[in-house]
């Protein structure tokens, strides 16, 4: 079989052409790009890095005392709560999300609480903070023309700032415009089935996001085309590696970080043709810091540099291993790994369609298992299948 890594000037009328119909699709760029306002959508990551660095250097912690915590709020500005912290020089304002782990703090429903006239608010979490088993608390307080309390956590809250992560981002992808392998991603053209990664970074196209409580970085490698087989016409079957990476330096979420190889990414942001889906997450507790140090920015820098000649051989390995060669074959197959009759005859039935004969090789059945698997309506059954598509994989490999 032929595996090479091709160079970018054998682009086809500016772009490559892929089959999408293989491997998986991934919604979890899509839906960050579906729900970030402008203002959290980032043209570098040097415009990106800035923004949350600046906000981290006018940062501060410290933990105290949760029933030293003081609410203020006046009849004559009813919608303005402020708090006053131990040893601190001026009142802090809450933030929405540091409001809502306050709340959390002392039982009460945030959302009920936001409805109500800040004097009412105030006295119910001044009752909370009064009367609940007292306990430290983490602060984390920016202030930018006005003091913000940002963060309410627990002492042992291992802070990631999501500078760090996005540092150990561009430690490898540069501004991530392309003065690198990394860069955000092209568009895939449904008409012609070819992708293009050669589009402008505006708003629109953007995948460097952050908001007041987290940040989220995607990029692809999509100038070099990894050749990985044959497609059934005899054209080559592409792959580009691609991860994206997250956290929240507010306790929003975890931080972590995906790799994969993928086929194309469409304008709304799905990821198409995913293979190797590899994902690591850390959360934030104790030793966070020192795990993202010693196991999170190592693991993508080995990514970013590794070669994808593993990959590469193990599709080999699932295209080559033969495992079905008669119906009888192919449906025990299937149905000692757990898939239904209704399954069973369904992925042998797509395999036909799109490769015109039936499954044989491993490769065969994944391609089969993870098309029908975009199909189920219900998240949990298609990631139930695709995990068996995955094992099938590594058990190749």
């Amino acid at each position: 079989m032929n595996t090479q890594v091709l160079d970018a000037s054998r682009q086809l009328n500016g772009g490559f052409k892929v089959d999408v119909t293989r491997g998986e699709r991934v919604g979890r760029v899509s839906s960050e790009w579906f729900s970030r306002p402008d203002d959290e959508r980032f043209l570098s990551l040097n415009d990106l890095a800035h923004t949350v660095r600046a906000r981290s250097e006018s940062s501060r912690t410290r933990t105290v005392e949760s029933e030293r915590i003081q609410v203020e709020a006046s009849r004559s500005d009813p919608e303005r709560l402020r708090l006053v912290l131990p040893g601190a020089e001026l009142p802090i304002t809450p933030t929405h999300w540091s409001f809502g782990q306050l709340a959390s703090l002392v039982g009460a429903p945030a959302a009920y609480l936001r409805q109500l006239p800040a004097s009412l608010a105030g006295i119910n979490l001044q009752y909370g903070f009064a009367t609940h088993r007292a306990e430290q608390v983490k602060t984390l307080e920016t202030g930018d023309g006005r003091v913000e309390l940002r963060a309410v956590t627990g002492p042992d809250y291992g802070r990631i700032y999501d500078h760090e992560l996005v540092e150990a981002v561009q430690r490898i992808a540069g501004n991530g415009t392309g003065d690198t392998r990394w860069k955000v991603p092209g568009v895939l053209d449904w008409s012609t089935g070819i992708y293009n990664p050669g589009v402008d970074i505006t708003k629109d196209t953007t995948t460097l996001y952050a908001s007041d409580r987290d940040v989220f970085i995607f990029l692809v490698d999509d100038l070099n085309p990894i050749e990985a087989g044959k497609l059934p016409d005899g054209s080559p079957d592409l792959y580009f590696r691609g991860f994206y990476c997250w956290n929240s330096e507010v306790g929003a979420k975890t931080l972590g970080i995906a790799s994969f190889y993928l086929r194309a990414v469409c304008q709304n942001r799905n990821l198409w043709g995913v293979e190797d889906f590899e994902e690591i997450t850390i959360r934030h507790s104790k030793y966070a810091a020192s795990r993202f140090a010693h196991e999170a920015a190592p693991a993508l820098l080995n990514f970013a540099n590794s070669s994808p000649v593993p990959f590469i051989n193990g599709i080999k390995a699932s295209r080559e291993r033969i495992v079905a060669r008669s119906d009888d074959d192919r449906s025990e197959f299937l149905r000692r790994r757990g898939f239904s009759r209704a399954e069973t005859a369904k992925i042998i039935d797509t395999v036909l369609i799109e490769e015109g004969r039936p499954p044989e090789s491993i490769f065969d059945f994944v391609q089969g298992i993870t098309a029908v698997a975009r199909d189920k309506p219900h998240q949990d059954a298609r990631l139930d299948m695709e995990a068996k598509a995955k094992k099938l994989l590594d058990r190749a490999a």
